[in-house]
């Protein structure tokens, strides 16, 4: 498993250097992107807190990479209702637009990735995944409270 895990932080790092040459272009980062598509999948306007951990992330770094997203106009806060000091990060007419940008290139650049590995083994890897993040946020969540 030793293996496995260098195997699949080398995975990773190469996923977000490669993400960042894809989006670079259109003045994003893997980072940025990811953090728009949390904005673009909540159901309504959240908090930087609610993003993190939607997205499984360190507050702190969410708060950077929103910080640097509002500074070059891809996202704006508005007002919480329920909490005045937890602003919520709603994105902006360029944030759609460039978040709609990546995504058209996420299409062939996913299909170019995928080329001749076979489905059943990618969904073989999310299940694989998927039951790793629920073992270490069981963890994470069992440390918390001791």
């Amino acid at each position: 498993m030793s293996e496995t895990v260098l195997a699949l932080f080398h995975a990773s790092s190469s996923l977000m250097a490669a993400g960042d040459r894809l989006v670079a272009q259109l003045g994003l980062t893997s980072s940025r992107w990811q953090v728009l598509g949390t904005i673009v999948a909540a159901e309504r306007p959240q908090p930087v807190a609610w993003l993190a951990r939607d997205m499984g992330a360190n507050r702190q770094n969410v708060q950077r990479v929103v910080n640097d997203l509002m500074r070059e106009g891809f996202v704006a806060t508005a007002t919480n209702p329920h909490h005045r000091r937890a602003s919520l990060v709603v994105l902006t007419e360029k944030g759609k637009e460039a978040f709609d940008q990546a995504m058209a290139l996420k299409g062939p650049w996913m299909r170019r990735l995928t080329s001749g590995i076979k489905v059943e083994d990618i969904h073989a890897m999310q299940r694989v995944l998927d039951a790793l993040r629920e073992r270490l946020d069981s963890e994470t969540s069992s440390t918390d409270v001791a």
